[in-house]
């Protein structure tokens, strides 16, 4: 493999090498690192890394396909290896490669892949507008096994921000598509595993129990690595269901089974899976030592191997608060609050910069940078207005991905993903009462949608908790605060000071009662205070998982009676009068002050993954069969 991997290196970096030769040699790469042909071996990682090197080193794109195939062979292997932000960006090159070529089957692909590689490095935002386009692909071609496949994809992302029963509904659409196929019992595997782990946390174990069962079935043989990591991921979470019912000797029968896999499979990834269901087992069984033991082991590769540490953790804290210590279990509650905390705030970071810097290139044609070309229309245009609506975009652009993370944070309560908006809105108008210059108002605006954006930071065991918080859950809950604050503070976008401090103080209150500082009155940012506001009206007047919502009075009465006390007296006067003003303005709330949520390319994609399943609901007149 060494020799062959120089030969075609000696091609692509040759100035002399004839276009299909080059072709021919990439598309021999292609196979030698695409997992779904070629099984890992222990120079794949070697492999993998030079070819990343070769394809940033070619002299001349070749014609045709054959560098993009490359690029998603790379890209996949990067996904499997869970190597996955080393995947973004060959997965986006080679989307970029496509779309000029007009083969819509291809594109269907390469965004689908893009999507999962998003997903997993945490930028659920673009994997479902990504996901949207794919499916929407895929759908005008009438190609149901495509349709499956990004049904597939889009559930297990959905499920990776928790937004189980959302994964429920497209992942039936995916065994509603293979009904019967043989050919594609593993993908209809894969969507029955997928509803099995979904079905795990919503606790339907009887549900999760006969899909996991089907899943395992449907996977019988997998030869291909990533068909034993599928088939390893759906016996673990097999494994976990049989535990959750009290029958612990099944459980090891299929634990034993997902080791055999993960070790033919040569993926580090799936061992630690299976050592995490092995570990879990002898816990349940009365062996605590060696499953404590046994889970140690695996956390310590699992911190090498990142992006396993968050199960590992998990796994650590199950297993302690099974075996009674409840004081071992808290410690690894903290360290995976420390872990999530850091993973999406570094997931978040990244994949702002890397919005900022797509942003530069998309205008490098006009000007070197973004504030070039808005001094360039300055001077152009001569016009105050025009460079006010300039100025006002330019922002709006640079924010657009930390906007869609708060989104994605606040989907856990808010489903349609419209609360950030509507709190903006309305914490604009509410500075225009106060008497705020145009230019505050429009920042207010854009800065308070980004209030809860420190909730991607807390773990989802604590955000989707039946019932109270305890003390300790509760105190790692109120460091979203500090959370959201650090991420815009390490934004690097101008004028964001607002957005920061909004994320920082929205918590207090005007008597000092709040957090995280205890702070009171003036000392509290005016920003923050007037979020808070409209934070709170628009959380009580919208269902939320804990809680019904309650009408405008109600809600204004409640508030009413926080004047002074969690509440600014003078802004809560205005914002009395305001909202029974607005109410008699503009009708409907909603439909006004969520107007800039539908604008959003993010909530666009839901409504059309959303329109797209109801049209199938609709056609077969039921809702999808479940398993």
């Amino acid at each position: 493999m060494v020799n062959t991997l120089e030969r075609i290196e000696a091609l692509v970096v040759s100035p002399t090498s004839a276009p299909e030769d080059l072709a021919s040699a990439l598309t021999e790469l292609s196979r030698v690192l695409d997992p779904e042909i070629t099984a890992p071996s222990a120079q794949s990682a070697a492999i993998f890394m030079r070819a990343l090197e070769l394809v940033a080193r070619l002299r001349a794109e070749p014609e045709g396909p054959a560098l993009a195939e490359c690029l998603l062979s790379i890209a996949k292997y990067a996904y499997v290896s869970g190597h996955a932000l080393k995947g973004l960006a060959p997965a986006q090159r080679a989307v970029e490669l496509i779309r000029p070529l007009t083969s819509l089957p291809l594109l269907r692909k390469a965004l689908t892949i893009r999507g999962a590689l998003l997903a997993d490095t945490g930028n659920l935002p673009v994997a479902i507008e990504v996901y949207a386009e794919a499916l929407e692909i895929a759908v005008d071609l009438g190609d149901p096994i495509a349709e499956a496949k990004v049904f597939n994809n889009l559930g297990g992302a959905l499920i990776y921000a928790a937004q189980y029963k959302d994964a429920i509904a497209c992942l039936d659409r995916v065994v509603a598509l293979t009904e019967g196929s043989e050919p594609l019992r593993s993908v209809r595997g894969v969507a029955l595993g997928n509803i099995a782990l979904a079905c795990l946390h919503l606790e339907e174990y009887g549900r999760g129990l006969r899909a996991a069962k089907d899943a395992v079935e449907l996977q019988d043989h997998p030869t291909i690595a990533s068909a034993r990591l599928s088939r390893v991921l759906a016996e673990t979470h097999y494994t976990r269901l049989l535990l959750e019912v009290d029958a612990p000797a099944e459980a090891k029968k299929r634990c034993e089974i997902a080791k055999g896999i993960a070790h033919e499979s040569g993926l580090e990834r799936a061992e630690l899976l299976a050592g995490m269901a092995e570990g879990l087992c002898e816990v349940h069984s009365g062996t605590v030592d060696v499953g404590l033991s046994r889970l140690s082991k695996v956390l310590e590769r699992a911190r090498v191997l990142k992006g396993t540490l968050r199960d590992a953790l998990i796994a650590m804290v199950k297993a302690n608060e099974l075996a009674g210590r409840t004081d071992v279990a808290l410690v690894y509650l903290r360290e995976l609050m420390m872990h999530t905390k850091e993973a999406q705030q570094e997931s978040a970071l990244l994949h702002h910069r890397l919005h900022l810097e797509q942003l530069e290139q998309t205008q490098g044609e006009l000007a070197p940078s973004p504030d070039a070309v808005m001094a360039k229309r300055e001077v152009k245009l001569r016009g105050k207005l025009v460079e006010q609506v300039a100025y006002q975009e330019l922002m709006k652009s640079r924010i657009e991905m930390l906007e869609r993370l708060a989104v994605t944070a606040e989907l856990r309560d808010d489903t349609t993903g419209e609360h950030s908006y509507r709190v903006g809105k309305l914490a604009a108008l509410l500075a225009q009462e106060f008497g705020c210059d145009e230019n505050t108002i429009f920042m207010v605006d854009l800065a308070a949608r980004l209030h809860d954006i420190g909730k991607i930071g807390i773990p989802d065991g604590i955000l989707l908790k039946n019932g109270r918080l305890n003390e300790a859950e509760m105190k790692l809950m109120q460091t979203h605060a500090l959370i959201g604050s650090e991420i815009l503070a390490q934004s690097n976008v101008p004028h964001m000071k607002m957005a920061e401090e909004i994320a920082r103080f929205h918590h207090e209150h005007w008597n000092g009662g709040g957090y995280p500082f205890g702070i009171g009155q003036s000392a509290i940012p005016l920003a923050a205070r007037i979020t808070a506001l409209a934070d709170v009206f628009d959380a009580l007047t919208h269902r939320r998982p804990y809680k019904e919502a309650w009408s405008v009075d109600n809600a204004l009465d409640m508030i009413a009676s926080l004047k002074g006390l969690q509440f600014d007296p003078e802004l809560t006067d205005l914002f009395l009068a305001l909202v029974p003003r607005l109410q008699r303005d503009v009708g409907d709330l909603d439909v006004y002050l969520g107007q800039a949520a539908r604008e959003s390319r993010f909530i666009q994609a839901r409504r059309k993954i959303a329109e797209t399943l109801k049209q199938f609901s609709t056609t077969n007149g039921s809702a999808a069969p479940r398993s």
